[in-house]
């Protein structure tokens, strides 16, 4: 979408595009104190120009004072990888709850929840192995979930690139083999979220459709458009009732040796060796920080990223950067003196990336409490230079919300369209039913390079763009607080 380049044409239009007006959902909510939030009228251009200024404290904090690249420098670095149910994320979550109560929220409080504990163990060992016994070491990683290999697991291999191809297959090709999953990116898609979309069947269900046919185990092409040696993890399920079978991510590089090698010598063998386990679920905890709204305080605004990560890397832009742009968030706020009507709260979700079990605790909590949610907004797609917001709502309401565009376009946030929110979360529409999901949306061009890979480390991420992508979620944020939806 293309932004407007006059800064007179995008000071017009702020000051005379009408802002939504506010709506309240009815919910069923503590008699003795609700309150009815009134729909307000359109504001009028000196209330524009008002919220004009107000955004523009609000970058300027973020940009000359921001704590978001050092809080995340700390979470990288000091804490690093923190998958489910291991001694990081424990200490994540305790670094979390001290850096919002350092930031002065007026309430910091945890949610348990039980989360899955899988391990990695020791680093994987793979070889590609010819009909001479010639080998050639190959890149490889264990997918979220996956069991072990219980030693050394040889087997020959047999290639495909969807599951209908599997399907075609006759037993006897199938039976004792590895099957290789090699369906590559689609560079032909502008965004790669979509290309991410459409490869993530393999990853997702190859293992337990592979075992389905009798194969020893299943080999994944990275779900990436880099070339490199870096493979990338993330979680593959498996069906109750059947016995699971190894699965490993290959990087691009050992992936298109292995494809080539195949057609030179469809007998090779492939030697995998893992020692991944799943242990009994640990107990964790959300961690929810919240400024109480000065006129509306029982409608919230929900924002926030996934505390947990895959534990190849240290996790920056996969969550880390979702976790310190929500917190930033409230803390521009305050710092700018643009106290919230609503209540706004930043949640650091546990367990996204193999269960999403502190996004349905939320939602549930939620619910239990008879919560009202106006809105509820995620970053989750790394801390890159701001685009704008994806919307999960009524057309209406994704109308309402681009009417915010010219406010947000100076600062290349203004591209609000219909989109995918954020997988923590979507819980909260079954179970509160909040006008809008919101998904923070930068530029995702190299953010696949990086995802579930021993790459996405705190080097890959610029302050500044970390710290725009904060101060755009604050100022939609206030925006929201003040006119509701």
């Amino acid at each position: 979408m293309p932004f407007p380049t006059k800064p007179v044409l995008l000071w017009a239009l702020a000051l005379t595009l009408p802002l939504a007006a506010a709506a309240q959902r009815a919910r069923p909510r503590p008699a003795a104190t609700a309150v009815a939030a009134p729909a307000p009228a359109a504001p009028a251009p000196a209330a524009a120009k008002t919220d004009s200024l107000a955004i523009r404290r609000l970058f300027d904090e973020a940009l000359v004072r921001g704590q978001s690249y050092e809080n995340l420098r700390y979470l990288c670095l000091q804490i690093g990888g923190r998958l489910s149910g291991s001694p990081q994320a424990a200490l994540a979550v305790e670094w979390g709850r001290q850096t919002m109560e350092k930031a002065g929220f007026d309430r910091v409080y945890t949610q348990p929840v039980q989360v899955p504990h899988w391990v990695r163990g020791a680093k994987e060992r793979a070889e590609i192995i010819g009909r001479k016994g010639r080998g050639v070491a190959a890149n490889a990683c264990a997918l979220g979930g996956s069991p072990g290999t219980g030693g050394k697991l040889r087997a020959g291999v047999v290639e495909v690139r969807s599951f209908d191809e599997l399907k075609a297959l006759p037993d006897a090709a199938v039976k004792g083999k590895f099957v290789f999953f090699n369906r590559p990116f689609d560079d032909a898609l502008i965004e790669p979220g979509t290309a991410y979309g459409r490869a993530g069947d393999q990853r997702r269900s190859g293992p337990a459709e592979a075992g389905k046919r009798g194969a020893v185990g299943a080999l994944v092409r990275s779900l990436t458009a880099a070339h490199d040696d870096f493979p990338h993890t993330g979680m593959t399920r498996y069906e109750p009732g059947l016995v699971p079978v190894p699965g490993a991510a290959l990087s691009t590089n050992s992936a298109d040796e292995l494809s080539l090698l195949l057609k030179a010598d469809p007998a090779l063998e492939f030697e995998l060796e893992m020692s991944c386990q799943t242990l009994p679920d640990e107990p964790s905890f959300n961690v929810v920080g919240e400024i109480k709204g000065s006129k509306f305080p029982l409608e919230i605004i929900t924002v926030g990223g996934h505390l947990d990560s895959w534990d190849l890397a240290q996790g920056a832009h996969d969550d880390g950067t979702g976790c310190v742009q929500s917190m930033e968030a409230l803390r521009l706020l305050r710092a700018a003196g643009l106290r919230p009507e609503r209540t706004v709260r930043a949640v650091l979700f546990m367990n996204e990336e193999n269960g999403v079990r502190g996004a349905d605790e939320y939602a549930r909590l939620a619910a239990l409490n008879h919560e009202t949610h106006l809105a509820a907004i995620e970053s989750d797609g790394g801390g890159f230079t701001p685009r704008g917001f994806a919307v999960e709502a009524a057309p209406a309401t994704v109308r309402k919300l681009a009417r915010y565009a010219p406010l947000l376009a100076p600062y290349h946030a203004g591209r609000i369209v219909a989109g995918h929110a954020g997988t923590d979360v979507e819980p909260l529409q079954a179970a509160v039913h909040p006008k809008a999901l919101i998904g923070y949306d930068c530029d995702s061009q190299r953010y696949f390079d990086l995802h579930h890979a021993a790459t996405d480390t705190f080097d890959k991420v610029n302050k500044r763009e970390l710290e725009l992508g904060g101060a755009s979620m604050a100022a939609l944020i206030y925006l929201l607080s003040k006119y509701g939806l």
